[in-house]
């Protein structure tokens, strides 16, 4: 397999790459991840099984539409493919240190920059990823209330009744969201997706990254409500931030909302008391 990974490696790079170090690190409670060097330059591949290759081709275009906003700092997607039983996706390698506040700061500055980059086509993306691994059904939508009804929360509660999932509130909380969004004009933005404490940092240098995206074009508050999901990130981000693109009237009633999908589908990876925390949250957002 590590042969295969070299040999896509050297001929994307057009430099020939024998690995000679493969040390485990950090791949997620998803995927398997390696640091793998030559000596002189080292990748990030992640692993999973050969079945799910088109999660890390999704990756791969999600980050490479970041990239193309020339906004916030991402790995650069190598290569991706599959090998004997395994997919592998191929990452540039970004050492990752401690961020000063000033760091903290230009993240912020940089993803408001990044959530400027909008489309035509409305909300959705070009195909659809994955949110941990469940599915996370992007079919373009004109109109962000119908489109966060249908292919966020409706769906994860669809997932979360296979599971023995009981939200009595769910066609009640369903049936409350075009008014509890009547007053909230959306444009499309280009969104990370899954943007907690574990898929941002900053680099040895002090350069704000982030990595792992579930990219989309959503409302930009969904990004900004998960940074608050699991402890927030540091005041100087959200000080960045809305110093290039404050946020709107209403995003704190709002941020519960778009939270409860990211419980719903911890959930339907894990169980557990997810299920009371969301139903908890419920309560909150209908009072």
């Amino acid at each position: 397999m590590w042969t295969q990974i070299d040999t896509h490696i050297s001929q994307v790079t057009g430099e020939k790459f024998q690995s000679q170090q493969r040390r485990s690190v950090g791949g997620g409670c998803i995927n398997q991840g390696y640091a793998v060097s030559n000596g002189e330059i080292t990748y990030f591949v992640k692993l999973n099984q050969a079945s799910q290759v088109a999660m890390f081709e999704a990756e791969a275009l999600g980050l490479g539409e970041m990239i193309a906003t020339a906004s916030i700092r991402v790995p650069k997607p190598i290569c991706w493919s599959t090998a004997d039983n395994s997919s592998y996706i191929v990452l540039e390698w970004l050492e990752i240190g401690s961020g000063s506040s000033n760091s903290w700061q230009e993240m912020g500055r940089n993803l408001a920059a990044m959530h400027k980059a909008s489309n035509s086509q409305g909300f959705g993306w070009k195909i659809n990823n994955t949110i941990g691994s469940t599915p996370q059904i992007n079919t373009w939508t004109a109109d962000w209330t119908e489109f966060y009804i249908k292919h966020r929360l409706g769906y994860q509660f669809q997932l979360a009744r296979r599971r023995g999932g009981n939200f009595p509130q769910q066609d009640k909380l369903l049936a409350a969201i075009p008014e509890l969004l009547a007053d909230h004009q959306v444009q499309p933005s280009l969104v990370h997706g899954d943007l907690w404490g574990g898929n941002a940092g900053c680099t040895a240098s002090g350069e704000p990254v982030i990595f792992d995206p579930a990219t989309y074009f959503a409302d930009r508050e969904v990004d900004i409500a998960m940074t608050e999901l699991f402890g927030s990130f540091p005041a100087a981000f959200y000080k960045g931030y809305n110093e290039v693109f404050p946020l709107d009237v209403g995003y704190e009633r709002r941020k519960t909302l778009y939270n409860l999908y990211h419980i719903l589908n911890h959930f339907n990876l894990f169980g557990g008391g997810y299920s009371s925390q969301a139903n908890r949250m419920i309560d909150q957002i209908l009072r």
